[in-house]
């Protein structure tokens, strides 16, 4: 019944199928119940109750993993920690010899602390808190990978040993990379909400530039601060712009592709959006940068395999990368059971990492592991997703974590948690044109009337709460973690 109440199970405490399926999910070796959330009415993170007192800290990988380049594992490594000192003002340093904070080793079976691995699968690694020395220990019988869908992929898992490393405990939002049961690679990995408040309230938010150290590949650069959010707005100066999506914002599609690049659909165009604007030379025809894929898209969707899937009608398409991957199209009905055809969006929601599927005013929720893999009680009614009108054109979970509705010239940003259109300044729905595509002499903001408004954005989310978007008792998917820990 604690491990039912923890993964957000129904607590019966019978050893149901659900609850069989997630104890067997591989997972991190750390237990769970260690400190408590900062508020006992809502899931949250756990602090296990100490921190290291100081932020330069040191770290070696004194043994390393068989079957990959020392030099790649380096990389990984150093990326994992970037996680970290993304949002904060640690710093990580790799040292050769002396004495460190943090030692790495790959090691398997029995290994020296009394708390042997298993082999493949089952536990896959585990950490230490400051308080017992912060050191980190993988499963080599693991088939450690980088940057692919098999095997266990090293970054991930090493981003979250580190985070109890540095003191935090397992998190009970499924979400969060701290939560412990692992869920596959992810293509476009990025740290929740619950994860930053967590290393937040142990070390306090980033406040000096350049200096957080651990590497690159977007685990935190120069110039990084906050929690992760998106603030697209003009440049001082913005470019002269004059382009379709400024003068008619509706669009097709929107989705990121598995290098985490934001596209967005319209007719036969097609156009990559920036933080600030949409890029320079676009737009560009689908037809070139999709070749076999005609305009007119319905909905698109990159999944966690790594691999976009686009409709139109009653057809869809799988593509990896750029290419078309295998006989397509093919029928909706065919590969999407239970999903009907000419839809108006889709996305991959990060709550519980399932495919979502919208239209009028009704949304399917596409599970690909189960049979069927649309309930019965489906579909339901968009207004479940509070705020969010029917009809959208287009959603996407962005890579800053957040989800995102379109419809017409505007767009909704939602909070995941408090499962509604988020509360700010200026408030939601935008203007798509201005936030978006970097539009000069447009809106900001629209007023209840319709009128312009011109106003700064916090573009911060307002609360936490751990609501279902089903509306039913149906645990959330047990993907949870972004290391399989």
């Amino acid at each position: 019944m604690e491990f039912q109440s923890f993964a957000g199970l129904n607590v019966t405490g019978e050893l149901d199928s659900e609850t069989m399926q997630l104890m067997s999910l591989p997972r991190c070796g750390v237990k769970d119940r260690v400190g408590f959330g900062s508020d006992t009415r809502s899931k949250r993170y756990a602090l296990q109750g100490s921190r290291w007192k100081v932020k330069d800290l040191t770290y070696r990988i004194s043994k390393y993993p068989k079957r990959l380049e020392r030099t790649a594992v380096d990389s990984e490594i150093a990326k994992a920690f970037g996680v970290w000192s993304r949002y904060t003002d640690l710093r990580f340093t790799p040292k050769r010899s002396g004495a460190v904070h943090i030692d790495i080793r790959f090691e398997e079976n029995e290994h020296g602390d009394g708390d042997p691995f298993d082999g493949p699968g089952g536990t896959l690694a585990h950490a230490y808190f400051p308080v017992y020395g912060g050191d980190a220990h993988f499963d080599d019988a693991e088939q450690w990978t980088i940057d692919k869908p098999r095997g266990t992929n090293l970054f991930q898992v090493a981003a979250h040993e580190f985070g109890h490393s540095l003191g935090l405990s397992h998190s009970d939002v499924r979400s969060a990379l701290m939560a412990p049961f692992y869920r596959g690679y992810d293509p476009v990995f990025q740290l929740d909400s619950d994860d930053v408040t967590a290393i937040q309230t142990l070390y306090g938010p980033r406040t000096r530039n350049g200096g957080g150290g651990g590497g690159a590949g977007g685990a935190g650069g120069a110039g990084d601060s906050g929690t992760p959010t998106r603030t697209p707005k003009p440049k001082d100066t913005p470019k002269d712009f004059d382009s379709e999506l400024c003068t008619t914002p509706k669009i097709d599609a929107v989705f990121n592709t598995a290098d985490g690049s934001t596209y967005a659909f319209k007719g036969s165009n097609y156009y990559k959006l920036t933080e600030n604007a949409v890029a320079e030379g676009y737009p560009k025809k689908i037809s070139e940068g999709w070749p076999g894929l005609p305009g007119n898209i319905d909905a698109a969707f990159t999944y966690k395999n790594g691999k976009t899937y686009f409709f139109q009608g009653t057809k869809y398409w799988r593509y990896q990368g750029r290419q078309v991957d295998g006989d397509y199209p093919k029928d909706i009905s065919d590969g999407f059971t239970g999903i009907p055809d000419h839809l108006d969006a889709a996305m991959v929601w990060g709550g519980n990492g399932k495919i979502y599927f919208y239209k009028g005013s009704k949304f399917w929720r596409f599970d690909p592991l189960k049979r069927p893999p649309v309930k019965s009680t489906y579909p339901k009614p968009i207004s479940n997703w509070e705020g969010v009108p029917n009809n959208i054109d287009a959603a996407l979970q962005y890579t800053n974590g957040y989800t995102y509705f379109f419809k017409d010239d505007k767009y909704y940003r939602f909070n995941d948690r408090t499962f509604t259109v988020d509360q700010s300044d200026p408030p939601f729905p935008r203007p798509t044109a201005h936030w978006w595509y970097g539009c000069k002499n447009t809106p900001t903001t629209f007023n209840t009337l319709g009128n312009v408004r011109l106003e700064k954005s916090d573009e911060h989310p307002d609360g936490y709460a751990d609501l279902n978007p089903d509306a039913d008792t149906e645990a959330l998917h047990p993907s949870i973690c972004n290391a399989r820990v």
